[in-house]
Formats: structure tokens, C-alpha cells, sequence
């Protein structure tokens, strides 16, 4: 899997803008950052607004929802819907660690964050993405158990498993990301601390300190390739092993309905994955490609993943969404005519 975390691969190249001599104007860090937004763009920031606060309206409430429901339904209580609890957890958590600075930038010009503050959501988001990482990761593994191991099925993955699985990934990203802002606070930072996007980020720090930040670059790469590589290359075997399972399945009904199983776990993944690699790539090799592009491509992973989960889990999986449609519909009494 590709996620927010494959940014910090970014922080392994040359960073751009950082002089050495810039040291003398600072010493240790500064007091705050000033995030300046999408740059080139600070006089439409009011009409960008309007896309941006409605899909994260959307994304709180379907997000919302699902978390509702699941919790209210016991019936929905089985490993595969716990684990659409938990990525709407982190969906719900991603959006919310950054859309709402965003939104105060765009609508009031508070473009000022803490130093703490900053780190705060730096580790934020890439903790979070690195637990959706695994989350996704152990969906791959649920939908290859159910195909390839049905019979056993309740016995792999319990809802007690599922449980410490996500005990596991948080205590995961926690110790993986939580070095970052360490390492962070022990150096001298520039002069000139204006963030040219909406939001603190591992690569956007970096770039911030006018020292040798070579342990940072490299930290950076071993986590990226640990838990991203890791977690691709768990889901790319399971889905190579339920393909052979698929073909060796003697009917064609038995294979469109070991199809249908996987189709909404492939839809989360195009949707988690696309923004977030096409964002790593036109940062890694785009460099005719304008700031403001950049910037509003980094904002889409935080809007567009949340938003169309629940979109895509409401559509594809009749169980939960025959539950919904019992919570958002008014149950007509039926009315007794007296006689006589």
C-alpha cells in the first residue's frame, strides 16, 4: 500500500531551499509556523473553501454513520465489519487532524500553528495513515481467509483477533512515527518558518531546518519502506493467492461470487491508493508541476478516501447498508380503525 506515509520517501532526496547560513538567524525552534496556504492561490482560498468543506461534511457523516451503525448492530459485530470501524476511525481521524486548520486558513487567514502544535499533527498524520496502512493490509488478509480458508474462517479471525490486530498496528505507528517530532526538536530551524501548504508534515518540517538533516531523510525512508513496503507486499501475496483459489473454483457461479466478496476491498484501495501514489509521484518527479497543484493534490488523500469509504461500503455490502436504511427511515405504525 501506498499512503500518506510514502511522503516521507520525499524527505530522502535534496531538500531545496535550505541554507546553512540561514543557522545564524535562529537558534533551536521557532515559536510557530505560518502555513501559507495553496500557493499562488491565497485570493481564491474563499471559493476552494466550498469543495473542501463540503466533502469533509460528507466524510463526517458517513463516517459518522458507519461507526453508528456498527456499534448499535450487533448482527454487524463480525471481524470484516470491525475492520470497516477501525478505517473509519482512521478515515475519520485523517480528515479531522488537518481539514479543519485548513478551513480556518481558507476562511478566517489563521494561517499561524504552534511549533508543538505542528508536530502534534505531524505525528498525527502519519500515525494514522500508518494504522490505516494495516488496517488495509489485514482487509487483504480477511478477504483471503474467507476464500481460501472458509471453513476455518470464524477460528483465523475472531473478533478478539481483530481487536488486538488493532491494538498491534496502533502500538505500531505509535513507535514507528514518534521519533520523528523527537528528532525534530533538537534541531535549529531557519529564519524564514512560512510552510508553503496547508498542513505539517514530515517532508514540510524537514525542509524547515537549515542543519545536516540526513538521520531525519533516512528515518524517514526506513519507516516508509517498513510499513508501506511491508503492508503492499502483504496484500499483493493474499490477492495472488485468492486469485489462484478463484480459478481453481470448478463453477461460474462459485467464481462471481468469490469475485463480489473482494470488489469493495479493491474499490477502498484504488480510492486510498490513487491520490496518495499520484501526489508521491508528481512530488518526486514532477518538478514542472506548479506549487499550488502539489499542495491541493496533498489536501485530496485527506478529503477524497474519507469521503467515498462509506460511499463505496453503503453501495457494495447489502448487510450493512439494509441496516442503514433501517436507521434512516421512519418506521410507519400501523393505524387501528375503531369500529361500532
Amino acid at each position: 500500500m501506498i499512503t500518506h506515509v510514502a511522503s516521507l520517501l520525499l524527505s530522502s532526496g535534496t531538500l531545496p531551499g535550505t541554507s546553512m547560513n540561514s543557522c545564524n538567524a535562529t537558534q533551536g525552534h521557532p515559536p510557530f509556523f505560518i502555513l501559507q496556504g495553496i500557493p499562488g492561490m491565497e485570493d481564491k482560498h474563499r471559493w476552494i473553501s466550498i469543495p473542501f468543506s463540503s466533502m469533509y461534511f460528507v466524510t463526517v457523516l458517513g463516517n459518522c454513520t458507519i461507526l453508528f451503525t456498527i456499534s448499535t448492530e450487533r448482527s454487524l459485530h463480525k471481524p470484516m465489519f470491525l475492520l470497516l470501524y477501525l478505517l473509519a476511525l482512521t478515515d475519520l481521524g485523517m480528515s479531522t487532524t488537518t481539514i479543519p486548520k485548513v478551513l480556518c486558513i481558507f476562511w478566517f487567514g489563521q494561517s499561524k500553528i504552534s511549533y508543538e502544535g505542528c508536530l502534534t499533527q505531524l505525528f498525527f498524520i502519519h500515525s494514522i495513515s500508518a494504522m490505516q496502512s494495516s488496517i488495509l493490509m489485514t482487509m487483504a488478509l480477511d478477504r483471503y481467509v474467507a476464500i481460501c480458508e472458509p471453513l476455518r474462517y470464524a477460528t483465523i479471525l475472531s473478533n478478539s483477533r481483530i481487536g488486538l490486530i488493532g491494538i498491534v498496528s496502533l502500538l505500531r505507528a505509535i513507535l514507528f512515527i514518534l521519533p520523528m517530532p523527537i528528532l525534530l526538536q533538537k534541531m535549529p530551524f531557519r529564519a524564514n518558518h512560512v510552510i508553503p501548504t496547508t498542513y505539517c508534515e514530515h517532508m514540510a518540517v524537514v525542509k524547515m531546518v537549515c542543519v545536516d538533516t540526513t538521520i531525519n531523510r533516512i528515518y524517514g525512508l526506513v519507516v516508509a519502506l517498513l510499513v508501506v513496503g511491508l503492508d503492499i507486499s502483504a496484500i499483493a501475496s493474499s490477492y495472488v493467492l485468492i486469485i489462484r483459489a478463484i480459478l481453481h473454483l470448478s463453477s461460474k457461479e462459485a467464481h462471481l461470487k468469490a469475485v463480489n466478496t473482494c470488489t469493495t476491498h479493491i474499490c477502498v484501495m484504488l480510492v486510498s491508493y490513487t491520490p496518495s501514489l499520484f501526489s508521491f509521484l508528481t512530488h518526486r518527479f514532477g518538478r514542472g508541476i506548479p506549487p499550488h497543484i502539489h499542495t491541493i493534490l496533498g489536501n485530496l488523500y485527506f478529503l477524497v478516501p474519507p469521503m467515498l469509504n462509506p460511499i463505496i461500503y453503503g453501495v457494495k455490502t447489502k448487510e450493512f447498508r439494509d441496516k442503514v436504511i433501517k436507521y434512516g427511515c421512519w418506521k410507519k405504525e400501523p393505524v387501528t380503525i375503531a369500529h361500532g
